[in-house]
């Protein structure tokens, strides 16, 4: 699997604003409510940053070789398709955040309680997303000496190209 490029995550982020500012102006003309962001969305994109990260933890011990227990490898697995979906949904929900937020500012009369909403939720994407980034490079495993193998007694041997 690949990292996740970084051209990817601003094609979402641009999505997703686009998306958030679209919604608003949907709602705005049709004489609906916008959409609120509360401050509990923030709170748990947050919350799973940090359970992201913490699960990352064990694989990155075992990928530095500063534990010498096995690792299940389909939990590596998951835990870096973890880290990844959690790097893309942090980014577009940084967009779509970020799309309400330049909504909310646009209007001649912003109200401060839902500018602090959204912008708490951006800050709360923000933190999924690096989570995630982080998370992803917790797992990578160090890249090996090519030019050197071990035979069965564990002594290099050189590898004739």
């Amino acid at each position: 699997m690949t990292t996740t490029r970084p051209l990817t995550l601003v094609l979402l982020a641009v999505l997703g604003a686009g998306l958030g500012w679209l919604l608003q102006t949907a709602l705005a003309a049709s004489g609906q409510p916008v959409f609120p962001m509360p401050y509990t969305l923030a709170l748990a994109l947050a919350a799973v940053a940090v359970i992201v990260v913490s699960l990352a933890l064990p694989v990155r011990q075992v990928a530095r070789g500063r534990t010498k227990a096995r690792i299940d490898p389909l939990y590596a697995t998951r835990v870096v398709l973890l880290a990844k979906a959690s790097s893309l949904s942090g980014a577009l929900l940084t967009g779509f955040a970020g799309g309400v937020l330049a909504y909310l500012l646009t209007r001649p009369v912003p109200t401060v309680g839902s500018v602090g909403q959204a912008g708490a939720s951006v800050i709360g994407a923000i933190l999924l997303l690096a989570g995630g980034l982080l998370a992803e490079q917790m797992c990578r495993v160090p890249p090996d000496d090519e030019d050197e193998d071990e035979d069965d007694d564990g002594r290099p041997v050189r590898v004739q190209p």
